[in-house]
């Protein structure tokens, strides 16, 4: 098991890592000047290339974390076992997250995106708060 715990931390990494980066492109995205086509497109290439490496690795990530709920048969019933509802909680977020980040790249190549750079900047700040809260609760079991 502590190989899959190691390569799930991995993939994890792996795909926040992506989760942090790719709405920083769109921060850029949405400051590209009017007519700087050759810039925008640039962009718009490496955000694709980028969400779709993310969605690689979140794969294994899912996978593996299923396998590690499973193997130490952690309920979601019983004393001491809340932590892993919001848990849980937490990793659905992310993927919605993740799914949301696939819209907007949708949105911005289409020119259809009306956000600002400066809501893209808070919008860049959600996968952090996001696996701050799942490393507490795994490391804590605060409940």
């Amino acid at each position: 098991m502590l190989w899959v715990k190691a390569f799930h931390i991995v993939f994890v990494a792996s795909w926040f890592a992506g989760l942090f980066y790719l709405p920083r492109i769109f921060v850029n995205l949405a400051m590209v000047a009017p007519g700087s086509v050759a810039e925008r497109e640039r962009l718009l290439l490496m955000a694709r290339k980028l969400l779709r490496f993310t969605t690689l690795l979140s794969v294994p990530a899912i996978v593996l974390g299923l396998w590690l709920w499973l193997g130490y048969g952690i309920g979601l019933t019983g004393p001491g076992n809340g932590w892993m509802h919001a848990k849980l909680t937490v990793v659905l977020l992310v993927v919605g997250y993740h799914h949301a980040c696939a819209v907007l790249l949708r949105r911005l190549a289409a020119n259809s995106d009306q956000h600002s750079h400066r809501w893209f900047r808070w919008f860049n700040e959600v996968p952090v708060l996001l696996l701050l809260v799942a490393v507490v609760l795994v490391v804590v079991k605060p409940f």
